[in-house]
Protein backbone atom coordinates (compact mmCIF):
# COMPACT_ATOMS: atom_id res chain seq x y z
CA UNK A 1 0.00 0.00 0.00
CA UNK A 2 0.92 3.56 -0.88
CA UNK A 3 -1.35 4.85 2.10
CA UNK A 4 -3.28 3.41 4.75
CA UNK A 5 -6.40 6.72 5.46
CA UNK A 6 -8.08 5.99 9.14
CA UNK A 7 -10.87 7.62 10.04
CA UNK A 8 -13.52 6.86 12.42
CA UNK A 9 -13.23 5.10 15.71
CA UNK A 10 -10.11 3.03 15.00
CA UNK A 11 -8.32 6.72 14.32
CA UNK A 12 -8.97 7.61 18.40
CA UNK A 13 -6.55 4.04 19.40
CA UNK A 14 -4.45 5.49 16.95
CA UNK A 15 -4.06 9.02 18.22
CA UNK A 16 -4.11 7.82 21.72
CA UNK A 17 -1.27 5.32 20.45
CA UNK A 18 0.61 8.43 19.66
CA UNK A 19 -0.11 10.36 23.00
CA UNK A 20 -2.40 13.11 21.47
CA UNK A 21 -5.77 13.66 23.93
CA UNK A 22 -9.01 11.85 22.50
CA UNK A 23 -11.28 13.30 24.76
CA UNK A 24 -13.41 10.35 25.79
CA UNK A 25 -13.86 9.15 22.18
CA UNK A 26 -13.97 5.25 21.47
CA UNK A 27 -10.52 3.97 21.53
CA UNK A 28 -9.87 0.34 22.12
CA UNK A 29 -6.87 0.29 24.98
CA UNK A 30 -6.09 -2.95 24.73
CA UNK A 31 -4.60 -2.14 21.13
CA UNK A 32 -2.58 0.69 21.83
CA UNK A 33 0.67 -1.63 21.97
CA UNK A 34 -0.46 -2.98 18.28
CA UNK A 35 -1.33 0.90 17.32
CA UNK A 36 2.05 1.42 17.81
CA UNK A 37 4.13 -0.85 16.41
CA UNK A 38 2.04 -0.56 13.36
CA UNK A 39 2.74 2.83 12.65
CA UNK A 40 6.14 2.43 13.15
CA UNK A 41 5.85 -0.54 10.85
CA UNK A 42 4.03 1.48 8.51
CA UNK A 43 6.99 4.34 8.04
CA UNK A 44 4.23 7.07 7.38
CA UNK A 45 2.00 5.51 5.07
CA UNK A 46 -0.75 5.60 7.85
CA UNK A 47 -2.06 8.72 7.73
CA UNK A 48 -4.45 9.87 10.76
CA UNK A 49 -7.16 12.68 10.81
CA UNK A 50 -5.69 15.87 12.05
CA UNK A 51 -8.68 17.79 12.74
CA UNK A 52 -12.52 16.51 13.82
CA UNK A 53 -16.13 17.17 13.99
CA UNK A 54 -16.89 16.23 18.28
CA UNK A 55 -19.86 16.70 19.98
CA UNK A 56 -20.11 16.16 24.14
CA UNK A 57 -22.94 13.62 23.07
CA UNK A 58 -23.27 10.59 21.05
CA UNK A 59 -26.68 12.43 19.30
CA UNK A 60 -27.55 13.91 16.19
CA UNK A 61 -28.98 16.64 18.07
CA UNK A 62 -25.66 16.74 19.88
CA UNK A 63 -23.98 20.45 19.73
CA UNK A 64 -20.57 19.81 17.65
CA UNK A 65 -18.16 21.80 16.23
CA UNK A 66 -14.61 21.52 14.49
CA UNK A 67 -11.01 20.84 16.24
CA UNK A 68 -7.57 20.59 14.79
CA UNK A 69 -5.25 18.40 16.41
CA UNK A 70 -6.39 17.20 20.12
CA UNK A 71 -9.74 16.36 21.19
CA UNK A 72 -10.59 18.68 24.74
CA UNK A 73 -11.67 16.70 27.35
CA UNK A 74 -16.01 16.20 27.74
CA UNK A 75 -15.42 15.83 23.73
CA UNK A 76 -15.85 12.82 21.46
CA UNK A 77 -14.91 12.55 17.98
CA UNK A 78 -17.40 11.47 15.74
CA UNK A 79 -16.28 12.57 12.17
CA UNK A 80 -13.00 13.38 10.63
CA UNK A 81 -12.80 17.48 9.93
CA UNK A 82 -13.09 18.97 6.46
CA UNK A 83 -9.12 19.44 6.79
CA UNK A 84 -8.27 15.78 6.76
CA UNK A 85 -11.21 15.18 3.98
CA UNK A 86 -9.71 17.28 2.17
CA UNK A 87 -6.22 15.91 2.47
CA UNK A 88 -7.68 12.01 2.34
CA UNK A 89 -9.74 13.33 -0.83
CA UNK A 90 -6.47 14.44 -2.41
CA UNK A 91 -4.73 10.76 -1.58
CA UNK A 92 -7.62 9.24 -3.54
CA UNK A 93 -8.09 11.28 -6.12
CA UNK A 94 -4.51 10.08 -7.14
CA UNK A 95 -4.62 6.68 -6.57
CA UNK A 96 -4.85 4.12 -9.24
CA UNK A 97 -6.39 1.53 -6.73
CA UNK A 98 -8.64 2.09 -3.72
CA UNK A 99 -10.23 -0.56 -1.01
CA UNK A 100 -12.21 1.63 1.02
CA UNK A 101 -13.41 -0.27 4.38
CA UNK A 102 -15.36 1.55 7.25
CA UNK A 103 -16.85 4.98 7.25
CA UNK A 104 -14.68 8.08 8.77
CA UNK A 105 -17.35 8.67 10.86
CA UNK A 106 -21.40 8.07 12.44
CA UNK A 107 -22.42 8.90 9.03
CA UNK A 108 -25.81 7.31 9.82
CA UNK A 109 -26.05 10.80 11.84
CA UNK A 110 -26.29 13.58 9.44
CA UNK A 111 -23.92 16.11 11.23
CA UNK A 112 -21.43 13.49 11.24
CA UNK A 113 -21.60 11.84 7.89
CA UNK A 114 -19.98 14.49 6.35
CA UNK A 115 -16.77 12.39 6.44
CA UNK A 116 -18.03 9.73 5.21
CA UNK A 117 -20.09 11.31 2.33
CA UNK A 118 -17.07 13.04 0.92
CA UNK A 119 -15.34 10.00 0.40
CA UNK A 120 -18.07 8.52 -1.24
CA UNK A 121 -17.86 11.47 -3.90
CA UNK A 122 -13.92 10.89 -3.86
CA UNK A 123 -14.12 6.95 -4.84
CA UNK A 124 -17.18 8.10 -7.83
CA UNK A 125 -14.55 10.64 -8.51
CA UNK A 126 -11.33 8.62 -9.13
CA UNK A 127 -13.67 5.90 -10.63
CA UNK A 128 -14.56 7.53 -13.26
CA UNK A 129 -10.90 8.82 -13.59
CA UNK A 130 -10.22 5.44 -14.52
CA UNK A 131 -9.37 4.05 -10.97
CA UNK A 132 -10.06 0.81 -9.91
CA UNK A 133 -12.62 1.56 -6.37
CA UNK A 134 -13.66 -1.39 -4.28
CA UNK A 135 -15.85 -0.93 -1.22
CA UNK A 136 -16.02 -3.47 1.21
CA UNK A 137 -17.91 -4.37 4.03
CA UNK A 138 -21.65 -3.62 5.92
CA UNK A 139 -20.79 -0.17 6.98
CA UNK A 140 -19.11 0.94 3.92
CA UNK A 141 -21.28 -0.66 1.82
CA UNK A 142 -24.80 1.17 3.92
CA UNK A 143 -22.56 4.55 3.26
CA UNK A 144 -21.77 4.16 0.11
CA UNK A 145 -25.37 3.11 -1.06
CA UNK A 146 -26.70 6.66 1.25
CA UNK A 147 -24.44 8.25 -0.76
CA UNK A 148 -26.08 7.39 -3.94
CA UNK A 149 -22.42 6.95 -5.53
CA UNK A 150 -23.28 2.57 -5.49
CA UNK A 151 -22.99 3.11 -8.76
CA UNK A 152 -19.92 4.85 -9.46
CA UNK A 153 -17.42 2.35 -8.43
CA UNK A 154 -15.51 -0.25 -10.06
CA UNK A 155 -17.03 -2.85 -6.65
CA UNK A 156 -19.37 -3.13 -3.78
CA UNK A 157 -18.62 -6.57 -1.77
CA UNK A 158 -20.97 -7.14 1.53
CA UNK A 159 -17.56 -9.63 3.01
CA UNK A 160 -15.30 -6.56 4.23
CA UNK A 161 -13.57 -9.32 6.58
CA UNK A 162 -13.43 -11.87 4.29
CA UNK A 163 -12.61 -9.18 1.47
CA UNK A 164 -9.68 -8.14 3.15
CA UNK A 165 -8.57 -12.21 4.36
CA UNK A 166 -8.93 -12.20 0.41
CA UNK A 167 -6.36 -9.20 -0.59
CA UNK A 168 -3.87 -10.19 2.41
CA UNK A 169 -3.87 -13.51 0.40
CA UNK A 170 -5.46 -15.70 3.09
CA UNK A 171 -7.23 -18.70 1.87
CA UNK A 172 -10.75 -18.79 2.36
CA UNK A 173 -12.57 -21.38 2.79
CA UNK A 174 -15.99 -20.41 0.33
CA UNK A 175 -13.43 -19.79 -2.68
CA UNK A 176 -11.41 -23.25 -1.63
CA UNK A 177 -13.99 -25.36 -2.34
CA UNK A 178 -15.20 -24.02 -5.62
CA UNK A 179 -11.64 -24.38 -6.76
CA UNK A 180 -11.32 -28.08 -5.40
CA UNK A 181 -14.85 -28.31 -6.75
CA UNK A 182 -12.96 -27.32 -10.75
Amino acid sequence: MDALLVGGAMSYTFLRALGQDTGFSLVEEDRLDEARRLLERAEGRIRLPVDHVVAEAFAADAPNRVVSGAIPDGLMGLDIGPETLAAYRAVVLGARTVVWNGPMGVFEMAPFAGGTMGMASALAEASGRGALTVVGGGDSVAAIVKSGFQDQVSHVSTGGGAMLEFLEGRTLPGIAALTDAV
